[in-house]
């Protein structure tokens, strides 16, 4: 017996989820499973890494297995969106595994990769198919696929679509599935539009927050380095001759600062290597690659290449550059302190930058200090400025997230297939509690 039978989950994935080693569900799988298997719509928030797409894979494959029978040809019963290519390969990877013992079909459809393969698997109808919405949209517009018999429909990582410019194609996809669905969205943030696409396509939903919204983990320790934008380079190098690192991440906010950093870590000695959109798929397992299995020790990052990264021992993460939008520090500094265990997350802001980081600290709560004191932004504490911290200061830009942007996002401009990658292991995100938040998760 497990904590998992008490689901409700039939024999054939609870045998599954046991070959994996897990005894115990994560908070926001404890509360999704069975809502979902009730026939809820869900609005759910929790941080990244907390077990999010087992909370939505195994309520999908129990409800088809209740169903039985198969799908007809160019129909899928069930659809899951995800903003990345890893983080959907990932999630069918899940789904293969945890239905295993039901002979479930699924299709990976996602940018970047060549069609053809995608719409001979459509063509003979799948259980399960996960997406990036430029692809699927792509086909559903060929007459590849389509979604008039899809009963399922989850939306995962819901606040990188909106960054990533993806909610207009979503709304449009939405409205091509039959209305009398179960719909789950779930997200690590819940900004007002995300809300509102749930208040449109969501019927009472069952609302499920497992951790405050958009707030850090609290085994992370954070904090801030204040310094010239040409310094950044040099301090970093510092800053990675800790001996304490295991694995880092780095992250930039484009595509080419991410290739500059890895080449100067590389000059200097530092085993890394770059993941972004302009990378080939090749390039990008074999970074990955690399990373999990400890080749390469650091991995420069930008932050839509980084969802779906989910690798366990990443000692630190370094904010090589602020982000435009506050609530992408969350999704950073969350690829450490993973499986129980502490992290460190240290950020590094040039004087253009500070109206970002006061962005950044009004979303989590608290002033990120040079040591990492703990200082909470509350009405009696307000935030102490920094020297030089002005309010006429102009942030920097922020790139639009819409149009081709999105679509270089998911890849859609050809590229090597797309592997799906197995999960990196039955470790659990719980301590000394075995938990499916080991596997993919957003």
């Amino acid at each position: 017996m497990t904590e998992f039978d008490a689901l409700g989950l039939p024999e054939p994935i609870l045998r599954a989820v046991s070959a994996e080693g897990y005894t115990a569900p994560t908070p926001i799988q404890a509360a999704v499973i069975p809502a979902m298997m009730a026939g809820r719509d869900i609005l759910g928030t929790a941080q990244t890494g907390t077990g999010k797409t087992a909370a939505f894979t195994l309520p999908i494959l129990a409800a088809l297995a209740a169903e039985r029978g198969r799908p007809a040809p160019k129909t899928a019963r069930a659809l899951v969106l995800a903003p990345t290519r890893e983080l959907a390969a990932q999630i069918a990877e899940a789904v293969r595994t945890y239905g295993a013992q039901l002979r479930v079909s699924v299709a990976l459809v996602v940018g970047g990769v060549k069609p053809g393969p995608q719409v001979r698997a459509l063509a003979r109808g799948v259980d399960v198919l996960v997406a990036t919405p430029g692809r699927l949209e792509d086909h559903m517009g060929g007459g590849a696929v389509s979604l008039a018999a899809t009963r399922i429909v989850v939306l995962d990582e819901a606040d990188q679509m909106l960054d990533l410019g993806f909610i207009p194609a979503i709304r449009r996809i939405l409205g091509r599935l039959p209305k009398d669905r179960q719909t789950a969205l779930l997200s690590a943030t819940m900004p007002p539009p995300i809300r509102a696409l749930a208040a449109d396509f969501l019927t009472k939903p069952a609302e499920i927050a497992v951790a405050p919204v958009s707030r850090p983990v609290e085994a992370i320790h954070q904090s801030v380095r204040q310094v010239d934008a040409g310094e950044k380079r040099a301090v970093l190098l510092d800053l990675l001759a800790d001996a304490g690192i295991e694995r880092a991440i780095v992250f930039t906010r484009t595509k080419r600062g991410a290739d500059k950093v890895s080449r100067h870590l590389a000059e200097a000695g530092h085993n890394s290597a770059a993941i972004h959109g302009n990378k080939s798929q090749g390039q990008r397992d074999r970074a990955l690659g690399g990373f999990r299995d400890g080749s390469v020790k650091i991995l420069v990052a930008t932050d839509i290449a980084a969802r779906g990264i989910d690798v366990d021992g990443v000692s630190h993460v370094f904010n090589f550059e602020l982000p435009n939008i506050p609530e992408a520090y969350v999704h950073r500094i969350g690829r450490t302190a993973r499986a129980g265990r502490s992290g460190i997350a240290v950020s590094l802001c040039a004087p253009d930058e500070r109206p970002l980081l006061k962005d950044i600290e009004t979303l989590i709560g608290r002033r990120l200090t040079a040591d990492g004191t703990v200082v909470p932004l509350t009405p009696s504490a307000p935030r102490a400025p920094a020297d030089g911290d002005s309010t006429k200061r102009r942030r920097p830009r922020r790139r639009p997230g819409a149009g081709p942007a999105g679509a270089a996002a998911e890849g859609r401009t050809p590229r090597p297939e797309a592997s799906a990658r197995r999960p990196s292991g039955p470790r659990g995100r719980a301590g000394a509690t075995r938990s499916t938040a080991g596997h993919p998760t957003a």
